[in-house]
């Protein structure tokens, strides 16, 4: 191992340690590398944009960004609220369950967990403090959690990542996250029901029948976008690429000309703010390319393999040890850091234990979701601690039991990895 290798771990550790941005400290480590290294800067950083530039899976990201701001900025969230209620709100506990269905359908339309909590997270939020009474810190620890399933149930722009740095298939990668998040949603609802009893939650209320055929017909509009979108990438019409811009554009027809509670000027706002959100996320692939070309040069990723190989470690030891590594950095690194520096180092080893690589990437991802809700850097509790005022210490003292039925999930998913793959089999995927 170099010095400069070294001197760039310290550069990541220091800025990590320092909360600076990922992207400062991606760009700020690798750039340190390279100066040490004696290379030229401008040379390495002109080679990884062009590669950005030939890479089209990107542009999904801008479009899935752009269409889960419009239906947070449109009545959506509130529709798909109401219909959640019908179905849940009467058990105790319920508006807790609510968030977790509203979430499950927010996902298949935004794709990101910092957008669905920020969006229909502060919806529940509102909801449960003000009219269920229930505790701040708990409000947000259920809205944190049941987020966690924005980038599991497709689309998923951490999915769209892992294609990119894996060439797993994109198409596959959607599928395989259906029933794992389907099972994280019943997970987080079975824990709900036991906090209710424990607690003595509230019941929701109840909605005559008479109300039921509008509350539903309200929120049958926005399902169609997910029918749209995942129906298009799976039966072939559309590539990933091509349905995120279609979900871009279902977008816009809803909220500005069906339900015409989005005018132009709020429109150019949404446009604004996600440039900015997809320059971040371009920012942060782009800062990864330069570390990930340093660990490359280093060949970190082939050494650690050999070592591993010699360990004789069957796949489920593996997986369960890398898994647990990755929890416990969670603690100290954001996922997303995870996800762009060490995955790449793991895949040659993931590939040569004849692992599958969706199978890998669903699991690591849904890990990478526990860390972003794990104090005391989760990045979705400083989202939410933020919007809402409350404080951390509340948060935190109520999040961590939700780490739970989440971590059961992705442990069942490794011993059983039919969870992930059975649906991309059947869809003709994977042999």
């Amino acid at each position: 191992m170099s010095t400069a290798l070294i001197a760039m771990g310290i550069v990541i550790l220091v800025c990590a340690l320092l909360r600076f941005s990922i992207v400062l400290m991606m760009f700020s480590s690798g750039i340190v590398y390279l100066w040490l290294k004696g290379q030229d800067i401008g040379l390495i950083v002109d080679q990884t944009l062009n590669s950005m530039f030939s890479m089209y899976v990107l542009l999904a990201v801008p479009m899935f960004i752009f269409a889960g701001n419009v239906m947070n900025a449109s009545t959506v969230s509130e529709r798909i609220w109401s219909a959640a209620d019908v179905l849940v709100g009467r058990l105790r506990g319920g508006m807790g369950h609510i968030t977790v269905l509203m979430n499950v359908v927010m996902s298949s339309m935004s794709g990101s967990a910092i957008s669905d909590a920020a969006g229909p997270g502060m919806v529940s939020i509102r909801m449960m403090e003000k009219v269920g009474q229930y505790p701040r810190g708990l409000a947000v620890a259920i809205a944190a959690a049941a987020s966690c399933l924005g980038p599991i149930i497709p689309p998923s722009i951490p999915m769209v990542i892992y294609a990119l740095i894996s060439t797993a298939s994109l198409g596959a990668l959607f599928l395989a996250g259906v029933v794992p998040g389907l099972l994280m949603a019943a997970s987080l609802m079975l824990w709900i029901a036991m906090i209710a009893r424990q607690r003595n939650l509230p019941f929701g209320q109840k909605i005559s029948l008479s109300q039921l055929p509008w509350v539903l017909w309200r929120a049958a509009l926005p399902l169609t976008l997910p029918v749209m979108l995942l129906g298009g990438i799976w039966s072939g019409v559309f590539s990933p690429t091509e349905s995120a811009a279609m979900a871009g554009l279902w977008a816009i027809v809803i909220g500005a000309f069906i339900y015409r509670n989005l005018g132009l000027k709020t429109l150019i706002a949404i446009f604004a703010m996600s440039a900015r959100q997809s320059a971040v996320v371009m920012m942060l692939i782009a800062s990864s390319f330069i570390v990930n070309y340093a660990i490359t040069s280093e060949q970190v990723a082939v050494q650690l393999a050999a070592y591993i190989a010699s360990l004789n470690l069957s796949a489920i030891v593996f997986m369960l040890l890398v898994n647990v590594m990755f929890l416990i950095l969670g603690t100290v690194l954001d996922g997303a850091v995870m996800l762009l520096v060490f995955v790449p180092v793991l895949l040659p080893t993931v590939n040569a234990l004849g692992i599958d690589l969706v199978q890998f990437g669903v699991v690591v991802i849904l890990n990478f979701m526990i860390a972003m809700i794990t104090p005391p850097y989760g990045l979705i509790l400083f989202v939410l601690g933020s919007l809402t005022g409350v404080p951390m210490k509340e948060i935190n003292r109520e999040i961590w039991q939700f780490c739970i039925p989440l971590s059961v999930v992705m442990f069942l998913m490794i011993f059983f990895p039919s969870i992930t793959l059975w649906l991309p089999r059947q869809f003709g995927y994977l042999g």
